[in-house]
This record gives structure tokens, C-alpha cells and sequence, in this order.
């Protein structure tokens, strides 16, 4: 199973909280927009790095069909290593 296209997750994201939004806009709830517009950007942030790290873990698994488990796990640690 492939994953979903990461302009696709994003443009979901972005439906959903342009329709509550939206709600909040014809509610003249500017305190839930203020809310809304944070959530989006802390959203949208969290999504991308997870969409970067399954990126790199997919290009660890494509080059990585010829390497032993050992070496895998090296790569992997390598990847999540806090600096």
C-alpha cells in the first residue's frame, strides 16, 4: 500500500479546518477563529514532519533491500538521533 500523496493529506487538513472556520467566521467567534487558525499551523506542522519521517523511512526501506537487519536498525537510529 502506497502512502497518501502529501499534497492530499494537507488539502484534507485544510478542509476540515476551513469549515469550522468558516462556522466560527458566521458566528462572529473571533476568540474560535483565533483558536482555529493556531490549531491549523500546529496541525499542518506536525503532519509534515511525519510526512518527512515516513518519507525517509520509505527511502530506508527502498535502498535498504540489500542490507542485513543489523544495518537497518544502524540506519534507522542514525535517522532518529537527537543532535
Amino acid at each position: 500500500m502506497s502512502p497518501r500523496p502529501r499534497q492530499d493529506v494537507l488539502a484534507n487538513l485544510e478542509t476540515i479546518y476551513r469549515d469550522a472556520y468558516d462556522r466560527a467566521t458566521k458566528a462572529g467567534d473571533k476568540e474560535r477563529m483565533a483558536q482555529l487558525d493556531w490549531s491549523y499551523q500546529r496541525e499542518q506542522l506536525i503532519l509534515e514532519v511525519l510526512m518527512d519521517v515516513r518519507d525517509a523511512l520509505g527511502a530506508i526501506g527502498d535502498t535498504a533491500s540489500s542490507k542485513s537487519a543489523l544495518e537497518k536498525l544502524e540506519t534507522l537510529r542514525k535517522l532518529t538521533k537527537l543532535r
